[in-house]
């Protein structure tokens, strides 16, 4: 029978080996925010008039910083799944798995410190917004950071889900890149959804990215297509979702 408290340091042990990985790994650190930079800084302030959304004029560079912000949060989650990869292509992962230790430790592990170093990612953003000239209401950050949690251990749980049933890298990453961009690019980061083609609208509302971005803009700007409500309510459903796909699909790896 295993132990509460050895159960407890292996997922410290565990998530302190992801967040160590990141830090040294500066390069990683900078190329994440690269895109996002340039994005916000070229749509943002390139375009900055204006934009009618809902009835309502806003600043499109308001409009569209919870976008980035949702996609910093989505790429430095999803591709944290690469270290289920690595692990097992360098003897790690099969160490861990014959320890005395729960695999839905290590998943939960491995989910904590991929949503850490998305998080580290998405508060450097927010830091780039503010210089770049966002306005964020302060009052709100505690209940942003959360949310940022959710989203970031959600899509944690999907690479790694995706990344249980894989073995190698450069697959991994480009399976990634064909599901992340549309899911980007059709979650309304960086146009109305109310503006989009009906089709573009029933595909956006099936992509959990969409009530990410809709949940940070609410929260952000006041205002939001979709009930701050309900999309909270779907990202907990999506993360439920996904941590439990992790896990069996965790489980299923042979040693």
């Amino acid at each position: 029978m295993k132990n509460g408290f050895d159960e407890l340091t292996a997922l410290y042990y565990i998530w302190k080996r992801d967040l160590i990985r990141f830090v040294r790994a500066k390069s990683r650190i900078v190329g994440s925010l690269g895109m996002p930079f340039f994005l916000l800084a070229a749509l943002g302030m390139g375009m900055n008039v204006p934009l009618s959304v809902g009835g309502n004029s806003v600043n499109y560079l308001q409009f569209i910083a919870p976008g980035i912000l949702a996609m910093v949060l989505l790429f430095g989650s999803v591709f944290s799944g690469v270290n289920v990869i690595v692990d097992r292509q360098f003897g790690f992962l099969k160490e861990t798995l014959v320890a005395p230790v729960g695999r839905t430790t290590t998943v939960i592990g491995k989910s904590m410190g991929g949503a850490t170093t998305a998080m580290i990612q998405g508060i450097l953003m927010l830091i780039i917004a503010m210089v770049i000239g966002v306005s964020i209401n302060w009052m709100i950050l505690p209940v942003a950071i959360l949310l940022m949690i959710l989203i970031s251990m959600a899509f944690v749980s999907l690479g790694i889900a995706i990344a249980s049933t894989m073995e190698d890298m450069h697959g991994f990453q480009l399976i990634m890149n064909f599901m992340i961009m549309p899911m980007f690019f059709l979650s309304g980061a960086l146009f109305p959804l109310s503006n989009a083609p009906k089709i573009v609208q029933y595909i956006s509302y099936i992509n959990p990215m969409t009530y990410a971005v809709e949940a940070l803009r609410f929260l952000f700007m006041g205002y939001a297509e979709i009930p701050f409500p309900i999309s909270v309510g779907v990202l907990i459903g999506f993360f439920v979702v996904a941590t439990l796909a992790a896990v069996y699909l965790f489980n299923k790896i042979e040693e």
